[in-house]
């Protein structure tokens, strides 16, 4: 037989966040880089804010359990082995906060006090380099030296998205005199000149670029625009073009949709990584980097993200063959293994649950906001009501009983969808509580039982946490789920 077959993408990829508490171990990484080779991705990068340990700046990822220098040409070589380039990756403008909270490093940040979000969240803390302080350079080449020799990939990706403050602090005065898109741009390019003369070539996510994107002509003929978004109608089409139009390669990034959901958003999820995938491949672009977030504690079990996975592998390498992909059934085949299958599907409708309450939110899902807003403000979300909640708890009692009839293909998968499931639970209780108080002043579901409920998830969330990943972020992963439990008292 002769097969003639070629991929859509050049470049096929996987972002695993290591930064938000949640580093898998050595096998978790193993079984996660033999699963994707299998499916045919290239290319794997572990985002890295403040967990690589870096010597000289302990302070910073102490008590992180950070990869190690050795740890990480071990895994660059396990990768290789298997025909999938480690790419290096560092976040080298914003999402700085583990740095900036600490001298020597705070004298770099953009703000020296309280600041505002673009979605009107205060925080006390900075999360920017200052773009026109020498310094900023200075530590990221300092760190570049350290990190870079580990990987034999020739790419590394900076990262540099998100500077939420770049503008309203100490680069002030040089945005009023040239446009916060130059300051943006120049530092761009000083962080491009260090890299290539480290023989690498450079990516960055390309956020901040797209506000301006007359600029993009500006840019060093060889680096490589990251386009990334996770909304099924994020504007890929528009933003591919401009870059197209600069005369650069660039990669088309969706997501897993995992994060700030707990159980995924199912439809989202297929519609952002067919919309990437599609418009990439009519436009050109160079590679699809799937990306799979962690934010807020990375609460989120590991199955969750399969679906992500799986599609993304399938779409990047044809689209054309796999629009009807049967994906609860791959899920089954070639994740879970199970004798009676129907494992996939039951994690496939665990990420729908949350559409029975008719609420869409960006980039989220309202049981995230069920979870991370005060329990008296849970009644405040529009559109919630206690109809709508019973909905979702109707759809995952259905879901409960469906799982005792189906084969998991291990005890660990099944461990984790009934955690995942009592926490869609826990959910629908806050928002039973908050509801009941507005309407009614009274509270059906008792403080006690509230308390007793988290415990027992937290319990469980150690447990199965310990399984897959490092020690190192557990802590802080359980703090957001101990500020819920305050409020049982």
């Amino acid at each position: 037989m002769e097969i003639t077959d070629w991929p859509d993408f050049a470049a096929r990829g996987v972002m695993l966040d290591v930064s938000r508490d949640k580093i898998p171990t050595t096998a978790s990484l193993h079984a996660l880089i033999d699963q994707f080779a299998d499916w045919k991705f290239n290319q794997l990068q572990l985002y890295t804010e403040h967990t690589f340990a870096y010597a000289g700046h302990e302070r910073i990822w102490r008590g992180t359990s950070a990869l190690s220098a050795d740890e990480i040409v071990a895994l660059d070589a396990y990768c290789r082995e298997r025909d999938i380039e480690l790419v290096p990756n560092q976040n080298s403008l914003g999402h700085m906060e583990h740095w900036l909270r600490y001298e020597p490093y705070r004298s770099l940040a953009e703000t020296t006090g309280p600041w505002q979000t673009p979605w009107g969240e205060t925080r006390e803390h900075p999360t920017t380099l200052c773009p026109v302080d020498p310094g900023s350079i200075k530590l990221m080449t300092s760190l570049y030296r350290q990190l870079l020799p580990n990987f034999r990939s020739r790419l590394f990706n900076v990262g540099c998205d998100e500077p939420w403050e770049l503008g309203f602090g100490r680069s002030a005065a040089a945005c009023k005199q040239v446009g916060a898109g130059r300051v943006y741009l120049n530092y761009i390019k000083k962080i491009h000149s260090v890299v290539t003369k480290h023989g690498r070539q450079m990516q960055f996510w390309s956020d901040w670029l797209l506000k301006n994107p007359e600029l993009a002509k500006e840019l060093p003929r060889d680096i490589i625009p990251l386009i990334w978004g996770y909304e099924a109608t994020h504007p890929f089409k528009k933003e591919c073009r401009y870059i197209r139009d600069a005369g650069l390669s660039f990669y088309v990034c969706p997501g897993t949709s995992s994060w700030c959901s707990f159980a995924g958003r199912t439809e989202n999820m297929i519609e952002n990584i067919t919309l990437a995938a599609e418009t990439g491949r009519r436009n050109g672009a160079t590679g699809l980097l799937i990306t799979d977030w962690g934010d807020y504690g990375h609460r989120q079990q590991l199955p969750v993200s399969y679906a992500g996975f799986a599609l993304s592998a399938a779409m990047s390498w044809c689209g054309k063959s796999n629009a009807s992909l049967d994906l609860a059934g791959a899920l089954d085949r070639h994740v879970f293994h199970g004798q009676k299958g129907g494992a996939g599907k039951l994690w496939l409708d665990a990420g729908r649950v949350h559409e029975a309450s008719g609420i869409a939110i960006h980039n989220r899902s309202v049981f995230f906001e069920m979870w991370n807003r005060p329990i008296e403000k849970i009644a405040e979300v529009q559109g919630l009501t206690p109809k709508r909640v019973d909905r979702m708890s109707r759809k995952i009692e259905r879901l409960a009983d469906g799982a005792r009839r189906v084969d998991f293909g291990s005890e660990l998968a099944r461990e984790e969808f009934a955690l995942t499931l009592d926490v869609l639970r826990h959910g629908c209780m806050r928002a039973i509580v908050s509801l009941d108080r507005k309407v009614n002043g009274r509270q059906r579901v008792s403080n006690r039982k509230l308390r007793d409920d988290l415990t027992s998830i937290m319990d469980r969330h150690k447990t199965i946490w310990r399984k897959r990943n490092r020690a190192g972020g557990l802590k802080r992963s359980l703090s957001y789920y101990q500020k819920n439990s305050r409020e049982y008292k």
